[in-house]
C-alpha cells in the first residue's frame, strides 16, 4: 500500500468513535494543493448485514470472513485541499473507514498513514437518559419492606427441618408484583430501563446455596423460575414473564435480563444434554467459576471450545428477545471468548439489531472491556466509579471511563450493584452523594443503581437470600432520583455530543465535572464534596470551565448560587457529601419542570434520534447509498412525523408510485396483506406499539412505533429482498392499548417479482397433506371431471370423474354418472388399497391430465410403483383413466417385473342432477340393480331412456358383484348448509393382471347411446406427466392461465359460448362477455368473434340475456351485460385493426347493428327498468341489475346508478362515437356529460374516492339520489375504462381501495362502518348489522349466511386484475412491475383448491379460503388480459397512462 503524510484525514486514521443511529458522519481528506484526482472513503458503513453474515457463516460453515462488507463511496471536492463526505450512521454495529487518493490517470490508491478510524453505534434509544433500575424479583415479596420474620416457633421449626436437610423456601415475589410497583420505578423515579436480575429455574434442593439459591445457578437457561409467578390457570410462568414486558413496554421503557452464559446451576439441563459442554479438569472434576478468590460450588463452568456451545447461547439469547427482552447484562462476560461473543451478538442483531449487550467485565482486564466493546459488538460496560471514593480514585479513574465511553460504548455508572455492600449502611448522606455523582457524571444518561437505593436500604443484597428493600420508607432519596432522571432525560448536557472534563483545582476531597454539549455550548458544572461527613470548597479555574459569570442556578434544588473568585480560581461551598449541578442559565429549570409532567413519555432527544434514525434508513434504503450529501437531516424528520407515505415519495422523486404499502391496526388483523418488491411497509396504529416481521421462528425485522403528529403511531419496514415465489410471512405486533397490551398475528405475502413468478404443477406427499387439491377436467361441451388428488376421496356432491353434458348442441345441467374408482392392488393375496396413504406425488399436465405417483408395497420391504393418469375425451362425454406399473429398473427396492400384480378397480355410479344428491330409498337401490348390463370388460347403465353410461377396461375383466355405499358424507357441502350426505351404486368390479411396465385403460361414456370407442391413452403415459420430466413441473402463470380459458370455451348451436365456471354454471351473458375480452386481449380473434355473435344475435331492445338455462335465453335481468358487450365488441375491433368484425353477421344483423340498438335503447330507457337520467346521462339500475346481484335476500340490491355501470356507459358511448358518423357528436358530447357527472356526483373528497352508488327509486334524477359511503372495488372500473380522466384522481381511488386488497383477489366491501345503510333482511328477520354489513366469510345456509356475504366481503377474483390495471395506468412504466406482482399473487391460488384455476371468490378474511365455484371463467380471462395488456407487445400493452392533475 502507498501512504503519504501529505494526506490528512478527519477523524484521524486509528481513531474510535461512538454514535448512535440517526448520526451523519464527516469524513475529510485534506491534501497538497494542485493535487488532481478523486477521493474515495472505504468503509463498511451501511453493510452489517453483510458483516453479520461473514461472521455466522464462519462459523456455520467455516468460512473465512473475506470483508465483502467493505465498499468504496465517493468523495466531494469542496475546496481546492480538500474532499468531504457525508455517510449516514443508521445500524448498530462496529465499522471501520479510511480515506484514499486516487492521483488523475492512476488506479493505485494513495492512503494517509494510520489504521482504519473506527466507529461504534450504539441504538437511537441509548443517545440519552439510559437509566437503570436493578430489579431482584425475589425481593418484591412479602419482606420488600423489612425482613421477613415467622412468627414464635417459626424460626425453630424452620432450623430443625433445616438440619433435617428438608427444602424451606419462603414466598418469593412475582413478576406481578414487580408490575405494581412500575409506576414507581418508571415514573416516579423516572428510570427508563428495569434491568432484572437472572430469573431461571435454580436448584431447590442439591447444589442450592442459601434459603432460595442463587438466581445465578441457572437448570434451563430459556425457561422461568415458577416461583416468580403466582399459580394461574390461564397465564404460565413465562407468560407472566411477559406480562412485565409488556408492561414495562407501555410505559415506554426498556427490560433487560441478566444472564450467565460462562456457567449453569448444579443439575441443569445441559448437564444431561451436552455433558460434553462442562468444563473438567485433568482427572474429571467439573470446573466451578470464581472471581475476587470466591468459589461458587453450586455453578458449573461451560467450556467455550466448542462452537456448538455458541450456537445454542445464541438462540437462547434469540429466544428472550422473542419475548420482548431489549438488552442483557452480561455477567462475567469477560469469562467468554471473544470470538463466541462475536458470533452471538452478530446471531441476535441479525434479526434484532437494536438489542443492546451491556457487559459485566469487573474483575477483568480493561483491554478485554475495550476489545469486547470495539470488535465483538458488545454496546455497554459496567462503570468502576462505584468502586472509586476519593478524589485521587476518581480522578485516575473516571477520565479512562469518559474515554471508553467516547471511543468504545457507554460505561455505566452504577451508584450501587448486588455485589456490593449498601451505601446506606455507611450513611444516607454517602448513599444520596454517591447516587447523584454517579448520575451527573454519566455520559448519554448511563447510570443505574440497584433496587432499595431509592429507599436507603442498608440490608446487602444477597443472591441466595431476599434481603429487604426498606421499601416505603419515610427517609428517602425517591425526590432526588427523580430530578437525577430529568435532568438526564430532558438537559442536553447529559445527551449525546456532550464533552465531559474534570476541572477542579486547589486542594479537598473534591471534583468539579464540566458538561459541554457540542452542538449547543450548553455548559452544566457539576460540584461534588465526596467528604460525607465534613464540608469543603470547591475550586476551579473559569478560563477551563469556558464561563466567567458568577450566579449559577443549581438544578438539583432550584435556588440560586453565587460563586466566589480567590487566587485566579472560582470556588463554592460544598456541605458534607453535598453535590451541586450549576447552570448559567436559570431557563434550565423550565426543562425540568416540564419534564415532570411526562415521567413515563419518551424524553423527545430520542423521539427526535429515532426519527432521525428512520429517515436515514429509508434514505439508504431507497436512494441504495449511505452517502448523504445533500440531506435536511432535521427538516427530512419533521417530515416524516408529519406524513411517512409522502416523506417517502419525496425520497424518489423520480418514481411516481408511492412504493410503500400500509397495515392499519385493527382493521387490517384478517387481511392478508401483499408487498410487492422494492416496497415498505408502513405499520399504523392509534396506539404505540412493537411489531415483528418473521419467517417462521426467524425475525426479519423489528418496528416500534413512532409518534407520528397526529398522535397516532407508526412504523416503516424496508423492503425485503424478493424471493423466489410468494412467500408468506407473519405481523407479530404488540399493541399498548389503554387497558393492556394485546398481541395479535397477522398474515403477509411477500411477493416474487413477476419475471421469475412460477405456478407449481408437481406437488409431494408432504404438500398434498397439507391442502386438498382438485383436478378439473372439461370436453368443450359443458361435461366434466372434478377429482379430488385424494384418490376416491369426495368432498362434494359436485365431484365427479364423468358429470357429462348430454345436448350435444349447448351446455344444459350435467349428468353425474361416474363419481368415483376405489382401487387395490393385489400381491400374493395381499391387497393394499390405492389411497393418500401410499401417494407420493400429484402433477397437472399441460393437455388437462392429471397424473397420481404411488408406491404400493408389496412385502418383503419391496413396493410396486404405479402411475394412474386421467383425462377427459375432448368433445365426448368420455373419460380415460390409465393404469401404469412402472418397471423395477435398477430399483431394487420395486417389486421384480416378472412377478404379477392384480389391479382391482370398482366404479361407484350414480344417475342425477349435479346439483342433487343420490337416495337410495327413493328407488335407486332396487332400480339400478335391474339397469345394469353385464359384459365381460365391462357393463352398461341405463337408468333411463335419456342417460346411458357405458365403462370397458382394455386387457381385463369385469365381474358384477352389486353393492351400494350409504352416507357417504359431503364435507364441502356441509360447510355449505346444504345436504352433505349422499348414496353410491356400484354394480361390480374390474381386475386386470400387470406385469412391470404394463398398463392398462380404463374408458367410461355417456350418452343417449355412450360408446368409450377407442383407447387414447397415449397423452396419458407416465413420459407425458411433469412427474417424470422437470420441463413442467413450473410453468409461467400466463401459460397456467391461457390453457385454462380452453376449459371455459364451449360450443352452443355451432357457435361458442362460455361455461361461466365450474362445477355449477353454465353460460352467463356478463360472465361470457368480460371472458370475450381475454380471448381478444390473448388473439383468440375468432372465438372472440364467435362468442359476441352469438350473444349478439339474442339482443332484443338493449337486452342481453343475464343467463341461459338450456335453450330459455328469457333472463333478461342485468344492466351491465349489454354494456359489457359493447366493450368487449371495441376491444375485439382494436384487436383486428379494422371494422371487418363490426359488419359480422348477428343473427340477421351486423354487430355495429347490435351496439346501435343497445346505446339507443338505453338512452331512451330499456324495457327491463334500465333508463338514462336525461339530465346527469347517468344509466339508473334496477335492483339487483349488476354484477352484484344476489337476491332473495337482495344482500346488495345497488338500485340507483351504481358507479361500473356508469363506466361501461361512457365507454359504450366513447365507441359508438367512433363507429356512428351520423351521430357522433351527439355520442360524443354525451360520453363527456356522463364523465363530468360521475366526478360531480360519485366523488367523495373526504374519503378520496368514488361512492359505489347513487340509491334511487325508479325516475328519481342522479342529482336527487342518495351517495352512499361503502367503499367497493367497482369504481376502479372508472379507471381501467376511462371515465376517470386523470391521474391525480385515479391514485387517490387506488390508495382508498388498498385496504381491499389479499392475495389474487379483492374484497367486495371493506370492512368498515357505513353511514348509508345496508340492511339484509329474509322472511323478516334482520341478518346482519345494517352499519357493518361487512361479512367475511362465505359459509353456512345459502340464504341466512352465504348471500349476506356474497358481495359484501367476499373478495372476487375477477375484479382484481382490475386494480393491477388501474395502477399500471395511474403510474405507468414505473408502475407496471408492481402491478404485474400483484397479479403474481394469484400463484397460491393457482396452487391449490383445483389446479391451475382461479376460483371465483375467497373469504374476506383471512385465511382467505377459496369458496364458490373452483374455476371461474373470468378470474382467469381478466387474469390473462391485464398480464398480457402489461407483458405483450405495445399494441397489447398499451398502458394508456393517464394525464397528470
Amino acid at each position: 500500500m502507498i501512504h503519504s503524510d501529505a494526506l490528512v484525514q478527519e477523524p484521524a486514521p486509528g481513531t474510535r468513535t461512538t454514535c448512535f443511529s440517526g448520526d451523519v458522519l464527516t469524513f475529510a481528506l485534506k491534501l497538497p494543493a494542485g493535487m488532481q484526482g478523486s477521493a474515495w472513503v472505504r468503509t463498511n458503513l451501511g453493510h452489517a448485514d453483510i458483516a453479520r453474515a461473514e461472521i455466522i457463516r464462519s462459523v456455520h460453515l467455516q468460512e473465512t470472513p473475506l470483508g465483502r462488507d467493505w465498499f468504496d463511496i465517493p468523495m466531494q471536492r469542496v475546496a481546492e485541499d480538500r474532499f468531504d463526505v457525508r455517510l449516514a450512521v443508521c445500524e448498530v454495529g462496529h465499522f471501520e473507514a479510511k480515506c484514499f487518493f486516487l492521483r488523475q490517470g492512476e488506479s493505485t490508491p494513495v492512503w494517509p498513514p494510520g489504521e482504519n478510524a473506527s466507529v461504534n453505534v450504539d441504538s437511537a434509544e441509548s443517545c440519552c437518559a439510559n437509566i437503570i433500575y436493578n430489579a431482584f424479583v425475589r425481593q418484591f415479596g412479602p419482606n420488600k419492606s423489612r425482613p421477613l420474620e415467622l412468627p414464635a416457633p417459626g424460626d425453630a421449626c424452620v432450623r430443625l427441618l433445616d438440619e433435617a436437610r428438608f427444602t424451606v423456601i419462603p414466598p418469593s415475589g412475582t413478576f406481578r408484583d414487580l408490575i405494581g410497583e412500575l409506576d414507581f420505578i418508571l415514573g416516579e423515579l423516572g428510570c427508563r430501563i428495569l434491568m432484572l436480575l437472572p430469573i431461571h429455574p435454580t436448584p431447590t434442593t442439591y447444589g442450592r446455596m442459601g434459603r432460595f439459591g442463587s438466581p445465578y445457578a441457572a437448570l434451563s437457561f430459556r425457561s422461568v423460575d415458577p416461583a416468580l409467578a403466582v399459580f394461574d390457570p390461564k397465564a404460565t410462568p413465562t407468560e407472566q414473564f411477559i406480562e412485565l414486558v409488556d408492561a414495562v413496554h407501555r410505559r415506554h421503557a426498556r427490560l433487560f435480563l441478566d444472564i450467565a452464559i460462562n456457567h449453569t446451576g448444579w443439575a441443569a439441563n445441559l448437564h444431561t444434554n451436552h455433558p460434553e459442554w462442562l468444563m473438567r479438569t485433568p482427572e474429571g472434576r467439573i470446573e466451578v467459576p470464581g472471581a475476587w478468590g470466591v468459589q461458587w460450588e453450586d455453578l458449573t463452568k461451560l467450556d467455550y471450545r466448542h462452537q456448538d456451545l455458541w450456537r445454542f447461547m445464541a438462540e437462547v439469547f434469540l429466544t428472550w428477545c422473542r419475548r420482548g427482552v431489549d438488552g442483557f447484562r452480561c455477567d462475567a462476560g469477560y469469562m467468554i471468548p471473544h470470538a463466541a461473543w462475536r458470533y452471538i451478538v452478530a446471531r441476535v442483531r441479525e434479526q434484532f439489531p437494536d438489542t443492546t449487550f451491556l457487559l459485566e467485565g469487573l474483575g477483568g482486564k480493561i483491554s478485554v472491556t475495550r476489545q469486547l466493546l470495539n470488535t465483538a459488538n458488545l454496546n455497554w460496560a459496567y462503570s468502576e466509579l462505584f468502586q472509586n471514593y476519593d478524589r485521587r480514585q476518581i480522578e485516575a479513574y473516571l477520565p479512562d471511563a469518559i474515554a471508553i465511553s467516547d471511543a468504545d460504548g457507554l460505561t455505566v455508572h452504577f451508584a450501587e450493584t448486588h455485589d456490593n455492600l449498601r451505601l446506606a449502611a455507611t450513611s444516607h448522606t454517602w448513599a444520596r452523594m454517591r447516587t447523584a455523582l454517579s448520575a451527573l457524571a454519566s455520559v448519554a444518561g448511563a447510570f443505574g443503581f440497584a433496587n432499595g437505593v431509592e429507599w436507603l436500604a442498608s440490608q446487602k443484597i444477597n443472591v441466595h437470600e431476599a434481603a429487604a428493600l426498606n421499601w416505603g420508607s419515610p427517609v428517602n432519596q425517591v425526590p432526588e432520583i427523580n430530578r437525577l432522571a430529568r435532568l438526564l432525560k430532558y438537559h442536553p448536557a447529559f445527551h449525546d455530543r456532550t464533552s465531559l472534563s474534570l476541572i477542579q483545582a486547589g486542594d479537598g476531597n473534591q471534583v468539579v465535572l464540566l458538561r459541554c454539549h457540542r452542538p449547543t455550548d450548553q455548559r452544566l458544572l457539576i460540584l461534588a464534596n465526596l467528604d460525607p461527613e465534613h464540608a469543603t470548597q470547591a475550586r476551579w479555574p473559569p478560563e477551563a470551565a469556558g464561563l466567567s459569570q458568577k450566579h449559577y442556578t443549581d438544578l438539583l434544588t432550584a435556588s440560586p448560587v453565587t460563586v466566589d473568585e480567590s487566587l485566579g480560581l472560582f470556588t463554592c461551598p460544598l456541605a458534607a457529601g453535598q453535590v451541586r449541578c450549576l447552570s448559567p442559565d436559570p431557563s434550565d429549570l423550565a426543562l425540568l419542570d416540564a419534564g415532570a409532567a411526562r415521567s413515563m413519555e419518551v424524553p423527545p432527544r430520542i423521539a427526535a434520534q429515532h426519527l432521525r434514525a428512520k429517515v436515514l434508513q429509508v434514505a439508504t434504503c431507497l436512494r441504495g447509498t449511505c452517502q448523504m450529501p445533500d440531506l435536511d437531516l432535521e427538516r427530512a424528520a419533521v417530515e416524516l412525523r408529519a406524513e411517512p407515505a409522502a416523506f417517502c415519495a419525496g425520497l424518489q422523486p423520480e418514481v411516481a408510485e408511492n412504493r410503500l404499502v400500509t397495515w392499519l391496526y385493527p382493521r387490517d388483523l384478517l387481511r392478508e396483506v401483499m408487498l410487492p418488491p422494492g416496497h415498505l411497509l408502513q405499520v399504523k396504529s392509534a396506539c404505540g406499539f412493537r411489531a415483528r416481521l418473521t419467517d417462521g421462528d426467524r425475525t426479519l425485522a423489528v418496528e416500534n412505533g413512532l409518534e407520528a403528529e397526529d398522535g397516532t403511531f407508526f412504523g416503516l419496514f424496508l423492503p425485503l429482498p424478493a424471493p423466489k415465489r410468494p412467500k408468506r410471512l407473519s405481523l407479530l405486533i404488540s399493541v399498548h392499548q389503554a387497558d393492556g397490551t394485546r398481541h395479535v398475528e397477522a398474515p403477509l405475502m411477500l411477493l416474487p417479482r413477476p419475471e421469475k413468478a412460477r405456478v407449481k404443477r408437481v406437488f409431494t406427499r408432504s404438500e398434498l397433506l397439507r391442502r386438498p387439491l382438485l383436478a378439473l377436467g372439461t370436453n368443450g361441451r359443458g361435461a366434466m371431471l372434478r377429482a379430488a388428488v385424494s384418490w376416491g376421496g369426495l368432498e362434494s356432491k359436485y365431484d365427479a370423474l364423468l358429470a357429462a353434458n348430454i345436448s350435444p348442441e349447448f351446455p344444459e345441467d350435467r349428468r353425474v354418472l361416474f363419481t368415483r374408482c376405489r382401487a387395490w392392488l393385489v400381491f400374493q393375496g395381499v391387497s393394499q388399497e390405492i389411497n393418500l396413504d401410499c401417494l407420493q406425488a400429484f402433477a397437472a399436465g399441460r393437455t388437462g391430465a392429471a397424473f397420481w405417483r404411488y408406491e404400493i408395497p408389496s412385502g418383503q420391504g419391496e413396493h410396486v410403483r404405479l402411475t394412474i393418469g386421467l383425462r377427459m375425451q375432448p368433445g365426448e362425454n368420455a373419460v380415460s383413466i390409465s393404469f401404469f406399473r412402472h418397471a423395477a429398473g435398477a430399483d431394487a427396492s420395486r417389486l421384480a417385473d416378472a412377478m404379477p400384480v392384480r389391479l382391482v378397480l370398482r366404479p361407484d355410479i350414480e344417475s342425477r342432477n349435479f346439483h342433487e344428491t343420490t337416495k337410495a330409498f327413493t328407488g335407486p337401490e332396487h332400480h339400478f340393480r335391474n339397469s345394469v348390463q353385464e359384459r365381460p370388460d365391462g357393463f352398461r347403465f341405463t337408468p333411463d331412456e335419456r342417460h346411458q353410461l357405458e365403462m370397458r377396461l382394455s386387457a381385463g375383466r369385469f365381474t358384477r358383484e352389486p353393492e351400494w355405499h350409504y352416507m357417504v358424507h359431503h364435507s364441502r357441502d356441509a360447510e355449505r348448509g346444504q345436504d352433505p350426505h349422499s348414496d353410491l351404486f356400484s354394480p361390480g368390479y374390474f381386475e386386470a393382471i400387470l406385469l412391470g411396465d404394463q398398463s392398462v385403460n380404463l374408458l367410461a361414456a355417456a350418452g343417449p347411446a355412450a360408446s368409450p370407442g377407442e383407447a387414447r391413452p397415449a397423452d396419458l403415459l407416465p413420459e407425458h406427466s411433469p412427474l417424470e420430466s422437470a420441463a413442467g413441473a413450473e410453468l409461467e402463470p400466463v401459460v397456467v392461465l391461457r390453457n385454462a380459458l380452453d376449459d371455459f370455451l364451449v360450443s352452443r348451436d355451432g357457435q361458442k359460448t362460455v361455461i361461466a365456471g365450474y362445477p355449477w354454471f353454465l353460460d352467463w351473458g356478463r360472465d361470457s362477455m368480460i371472458f370475450a375480452r381475454g380471448l381478444a386481449a390473448a388473439h383468440r380473434l375468432d372465438d372472440a368473434r364467435s362468442v359476441l355473435t352469438l350473444f349478439g344475435q339474442y339482443e332484443e331492445r338493449g337486452t342481453l340475456p343475464n343467463m341461459i338455462r338450456g335453450s330459455d335465453t328469457g333472463n333478461r335481468s342485468t344492466s351491465d351485460a349489454p354494456l359489457w358487450f359493447a366493450v368487449a365488441c371495441q376491444e375485439l375491433a382494436d384487436a383486428e385493426g379494422g371494422k371487418g368484425f363490426l359488419k359480422a353477421d348477428c343473427g340477421g344483423r351486423t354487430v355495429k347493428k347490435v351496439l346501435d340498438s343497445i346505446v339507443r335503447s338505453y338512452a331512451a330507457g330499456v324495457t327491463n327498468g334500465v333508463a338514462m337520467d336525461p339530465d346527469s346521462g347517468l344509466i339508473f339500475s334496477p335492483s339487483h341489475f349488476t354484477w352484484m346481484d344476489t337476491n332473495f335476500p337482495a344482500a346488495s340490491p345497488r338500485q340507483g346508478y351504481p358507479v361500473e355501470i356508469q363506466a361501461l356507459w361512457h365507454t359504450a358511448l366513447r365507441f359508438m362515437s367512433r363507429i356512428d358518423r351520423k351521430e357522433s357528436r351527439r355520442w360524443a358530447a354525451l360520453a363527456e356529460r356522463v364523465r363530468d357527472s360521475i366526478l360531480q356526483l360519485f366523488w367523495r373528497p373526504e374519503a378520496g374516492c368514488l361512492s359505489d352508488c347513487l340509491h334511487a327509486e325508479p325516475g328519481q334524477p342522479a342529482r336527487a339520489a342518495t351517495a352512499d359511503d361503502h367503499l367497493r372495488p367497482n369504481q376502479l372500473f372508472a379507471v381501467t375504462l376511462g371515465a376517470v380522466a386523470s391521474a391525480q384522481h385515479a391514485r387517490m381511488i387506488l390508495s382508498a381501495c388498498e385496504e381491499l386488497l389479499i392475495p389474487g383477489a379483492i374484497r367486495s366491501l371493506a370492512d368498515r362502518p357505513v353511514a348509508h345503510p345496508l340492511p339484509v333482511r329474509f322472511n323478516g328477520s334482520l341478518l346482519n348489522d345494517p352499519h357493518r354489513p361487512y361479512h367475511g366469510h362465505y359459509t353456512g345456509d345459502e340464504d341466512t349466511r352465504r348471500k349476506p356475504a356474497y358481495h359484501n366481503g367476499t373478495a372476487w377474483t375477477w375484479p382484481f386484475p382490475s386494480y393491477c390495471e388501474a395502477w399500471a395506468m395511474a403510474y405507468g412504466e414505473t408502475g407496471r412491475q408492481t402491478a404485474l406482482a400483484w397479479l403474481s399473487s394469484s400463484i397460491p391460488l393457482l396452487e391449490s383448491g383445483c389446479i391451475g384455476h382461479l376460483p371465483e371468490l375467497v373469504d374476506g378474511d383471512y385465511p382467505h379460503a377459496a369458496r364458490g365455484c373452483d374455476a371461474q371463467a373470468w378470474g382467469a380471462s381478466e387474469w390473462v388480459r391485464v398480464w398480457l395488456k402489461l407483458t405483450g407487445d405495445r399494441r397489447a400493452r398499451s398502458l394508456s397512462r393517464l394525464p397528470q392533475g
